[in-house]
């Protein structure tokens, strides 16, 4: 799903934010007096800044003082990428071709094993390191690994040799057992520093390498696995690597899922496009080497208004895309041009069809496979291999080409689902010229709007509210330095059912777009967000739920960057107000209220407190909202995110798409945990 909830109950601001919205926070003056002039304590204390100072990490010790600059976060996300280090190493040896069965296993005690029947880690000495053996090296030294270009990977995701000792220095414990040559071999970790030889416990059949390490939750701030964050990311490993048996077994809540996929990339399109009306009867796909570069492409096309593209560089997610994704759909773009030219449905007096044309409601999935891959940053999020554009451009070419040519019915469908986007494309770009030439004249914002009066962004919020009558509420009761407020009108547009040019002529959407003032799109920028944060704020009902899901899927779809970069929120109203004595107690969820009411009644010889529902925002005084859903230092709100972009693309066509009998399915299955005010 696109939200996710975070640690971030009570969520609170730093203790000068509201502070800070009134002063600029600048001291007086610069450089101290005497600076200037050389009058220090003598070159050995320049201010109690020397030599002392300056400390230098051995080892792993580095990777414990900042785990962030190698896992990225220490919440769930780097819990996950420790996992994930380990896998990709299984991955490997899968993508190496000695290797087809990875298994993932979450215990009680929150400690994970990884296994494969790979070759197994080398266990002999290490011809730079005398007496250490291979795998003691591979565990505790940063950048030791056998993808330097040493013949042990052709093609590989990892590229640093960093990944499993980070796991290691970032574990309370850790023990590695490599079976190789019918022998088994185990050696045993502590927070990073061996505590056993590497011993030979005995006989053994096969081979292959099993990794079980416990997050240290000194330096990690969580334990609290995701099964289904963790599943996807598992799915997508098995899509992607053809005959891959890959299982996640969760011991805690006693649940398995097993992912293989004899049709690769074909099988992941049709994945995506489950629950959408698609316009070929099955994907078009291609898998093919040139020159050391593999690649496996499918696409096929629905009839939705937006594109899903996913591209991955050696089992990697490349979400920034890259010179592989270039290559593609520079090639899209030209294929079907030449074709609509040629077969006369573009007459000489139309104009060509543009990238965003012919993208429209194409679901494609591409993946390269390439000894040596550049990506941009430590992230890989992007691959920046030149050589890599040129080869796909000419695959998807060829691939295209035959396709169009031996099935002409369907191409003339994709070929006006192109002309249809183009004419929408024009009426938005007439609808957005119309905006902004309005706002350029006008410089007013939304009528309803009630803004603040701080004009640093970062220092921002602004509420998007469910009717009227909860936003007079929410205008008297915030803080009006640095809050605003923009009630909604009823349910905002459906915009997974329509074009561009639909959504523009929206009211409530403009009104979201112009107090925004980023633009949507391609057209969206960022540096003229005018809000550091917006958060949605509907009733706790059906209806709330509905229209938080309508605004949810447009910024998911015109507004991605909002989620990515982390602005968009969604408030917490509470659900309950109990009075005990002259205590109020506001509750958030039903168990909250059922934990506060069997207390008051074993301590009140079965009286039952008084229990109030809030049946909308509309009822809650100023006051009362403040304190519950808008105070930072009291609230708590959810932070909107979308890791999993593949899951969440694919609930949205679910949940917001003309197709009844997928949402009804899912309305089935979740009945149980709906929170329904009957």
């Amino acid at each position: 799903m696109a939200k996710t909830r975070e640690s971030m109950m009570s969520e609170q601001l730093p203790d000068d934010y509201t502070d800070a919205l009134l002063t600029d926070n600048k001291q007086p003056g610069g450089i101290e007096e005497g600076k200037m002039n050389g009058n220090s304590n003598g070159p050995g204390n320049t201010n109690g800044y020397s030599g002392q100072n300056i400390q230098i990490l051995e080892g792993l010790e580095a990777v414990r003082v900042r785990p962030g600059m190698y896992i990225g976060a220490t919440d769930q996300r780097g819990l996950h990428h420790l996992i994930q280090e380990v896998v990709d190493n299984s991955i490997d040896e899968v993508m190496a071709g000695y290797a087809d069965t990875v298994k993932v296993v979450i215990h009680p005690d929150a400690s994970v094993t990884i296994s494969d029947n790979g070759r197994g880690i080398p266990v002999d000495e290490h011809h730079q390191r005398p007496g250490m053996s291979t795998l003691e090296v591979v565990m505790t030294v940063l950048h030791a690994g056998g993808k330097f270009g040493g013949g042990g990977y052709q093609i590989s995701s990892g590229l640093h040799g960093v990944g499993v000792s980070v796991v290691n220095a970032l574990s309370e414990w850790c023990q590695v057992d490599v079976a190789k040559e019918g022998k088994l071999y185990r050696q045993r970790y502590e927070k990073g520093v061996p505590v056993t030889k590497l011993t030979e416990m005995g006989a053994v059949e096969g081979s292959g390498t099993t990794t079980t390490f416990l997050p240290d939750l000194t330096v990690m701030e969580t334990r609290d696995y995701s099964f289904e964050a963790l599943a996807q990311r598992f799915r997508e490993m098995a899509y992607l690597n053809r005959g891959l048996t890959i299982t996640l077994i969760d011991e805690r809540s006693d649940r398995e899922a097993t992912f293989y996929f004899e049709g690769g990339l074909t099988s992941f399109v049709r994945y995506l496009n489950k629950n959408r009306n698609v316009l070929q009867s099955r994907p078009v796909s291609v898998v093919r080497e040139i020159d050391k570069v593999k690649v496996e492409l499918a696409l096929q096309y629905n009839d939705s208004w937006s594109s899903t593209e996913f591209s991955f560089a050696n089992g990697i997610n490349t979400v920034d895309g890259g010179m592989h994704i270039t290559g593609f759909r520079s090639a899209l773009t030209r294929t079907l041009n030449e074709y609509a030219r040629k077969a006369n449905i573009l007459k000489e007096k139309d104009g060509n069809l543009s990238g965003d044309d012919v993208r429209q409601g194409l679901t494609v999935v591409l993946s390269v496979k390439i000894p040596n891959p550049q990506f941009e940053a430590q992230t890989k999020s992007k691959l920046n291999n030149a050589e890599v554009r040129p080869i796909v451009e000419s695959i998807t070419t060829d691939l295209l080409t035959q396709y169009l040519e031996e099935t002409p019915g369907e191409a003339k469908v994709i070929i006006d689902k192109c002309l249809t986007s183009a004419r929408a494309r024009e009426a938005a770009r007439a609808a957005r010229d119309l905006i902004q030439r309005k706002n350029a004249l006008d410089t007013t914002l939304p009528g309803k709007l009630a803004d603040c009066s701080e004009r640093r962004a970062d220092r921002c919020e602004l509420y998007l509210v469910e009717g009227d009558s909860a936003g007079g509420s929410a205008k008297q009761g915030r803080d009006r330095h640095f809050q605003a407020i923009l009630p909604l009108r009823g349910k905002i547009l459906n915009v997974e059912r329509v074009g561009l040019d639909k959504v523009l002529k929206s009211e409530e959407v403009k009104n979201i777009i112009t107090a925004l003032g980023a633009g949507i799109d391609e057209h969206f920028n960022m540096t003229k967000l005018r809000y550091g944060r917006i958060l949605i704020m509907c009733d706790a009902d059906v209806d709330g739920a509905h229209i938080r899901t309508l605004l949810l899927t447009f910024f998911f779809r015109h507004m991605p960057e909002l989620i990515h970069d982390g602005h968009l929120f969604i408030a917490q109203p509470p659900l309950y107000h109990i009075k005990v004595g002259k205590q109020v107690h506001y509750v958030y969820t039903m168990e909250e209220r059922d934990a506060i009411v069997s207390e008051y009644r074993s301590t009140h010889n079965g009286k039952e407190p008084e229990i109030g529902r809030y049946k909308g925002l509309g009822e809650m005084n100023p006051e009362t909202l403040w304190e519950t859903t808008m105070d930072p230092a009291r609230r708590t709100i959810l932070k909107v995110n979308v890791e999993e972009a593949i899951e969440a693309d694919k609930t949205f066509s679910m949940l917001m798409g003309d197709d009844v009998m997928p949402r009804k399915r899912f309305i089935e299955s979740h009945a149980k945990l709906a929170n329904l005010d009957v």
